[in-house]
């Protein structure tokens, strides 16, 4: 808790200066703001405090495989509320990185009823937050500094107050190696990194879509658990999850080769599209109508002639 706050401190910190030297422009604090940011904060503090009890209710490898289904969570949000057309090929490699996350995880699939549900809230929370994102972070809305600043300015409060009534507040404070400059250090930069994965999230979801981003995630979380695998030393070998972590790298990959061929205009909503075309018809429309007045015309001269 203690972290997250200071993450949030760092952000408003960094985004305030970097406004005030004219480095980078969001809207001012107006009562228009409450309402163009919400419910983004809520979705956040949802997200960040079902993450943090999923992990003390499930092992590893099964909450590893449990939070892969964000990502067909967020697949079918931006197919319902941002109205994006996926090809067949892009859904099936989705599929194969929950696939191979399952069969990765097919040694320990130890039943949790409590720590399923939690994990699963979490995954609706994470999809959305995403999808909420890249619905805000629109230059007509708040942009991306504006989202980060005040999403920030809205959470850090409330966290405070949570971080009191559980008692971490307390322990934060009372933690005796504040003093200790290598801590405090690690903490600061731990706090800056915070900030740093926040904006490079937003920009992920901002460039390509909150479906990459969930996806490059778990390309993420692959890569380290390759790492894991010799760095380490308390990783037990089985072909079963060697095999099974393949299968989501192939997935994953896939889908950016796909993504990377593809032209962005190809998962525009089916509307958009509709609306081009009719554009341009309207366009041509006006072409013809003009060549055919100065075909008219010259017409006319000549009978005159």
């Amino acid at each position: 808790m203690a972290l997250g706050i200071g993450q949030m401190g760092v952000t408003i910190i960094i985004l305030y200066v970097a406004k005030q030297k004219q480095f980078i422009t969001f809207p001012d604090f107006s009562k228009q703001i409450p309402r163009k940011l919400f419910p983004l904060p809520l979705i956040y503090i949802g997200n960040h405090l079902s993450g943090l009890a999923s992990t003390q209710k499930l092992s590893l490898p099964m909450f590893t495989v449990l939070r892969k289904f964000a990502i067909p969570i967020t697949l079918v949000l931006e197919i319902l509320l941002l109205r994006k057309r996926y090809p067949l090929s892009i859904i099936l490699s989705v599929c194969a990185i929950i696939v191979g996350a399952i069969v990765a995880a097919g040694f320990d699939l130890s039943f949790n009823l409590e720590g399923y549900i939690i994990v699963l809230l979490n995954d609706i929370f994470t999809a959305a937050n995403g999808i909420c994102i890249a619905i805000k972070i629109d230059p007509k809305e708040l942009g991306k500094y504006g989202v980060l600043f005040y999403n920030a300015i809205f959470m850090i409060f409330p966290t405070t107050v949570i971080s009191f009534f559980t008692g971490d507040l307390h322990k934060a404070i009372a933690f005796e190696q504040w003093m200790d400059i290598a801590f405090f250090a690690q903490f600061l930069i731990s706090c800056l990194m915070g900030f740093i994965l926040l904006y490079s999230v937003v920009l992920c979801c901002y460039y390509n879509s909150p479906l990459t981003t969930m996806v490059a995630g778990a390309i993420k979380n692959i890569c380290v658990a390759y790492i894991g695998i010799f760095i380490g030393g308390d990783y037990k070998f089985s072909w079963l999850n060697v095999f099974g972590l393949n299968i989501c790298m192939a997935g994953g990959l896939s889908y950016s080769i796909l993504i990377m061929q593809s032209n962005p205009h190809d998962f525009d909503p089916v509307n958009d599209v509709a609306n081009d075309k009719e554009a341009f018809s309207k366009q041509d429309g006006m072409c013809n109508g003009l060549l055919i007045s100065e075909e008219v015309k010259l017409l006319n001269k000549s009978d005159e002639k």
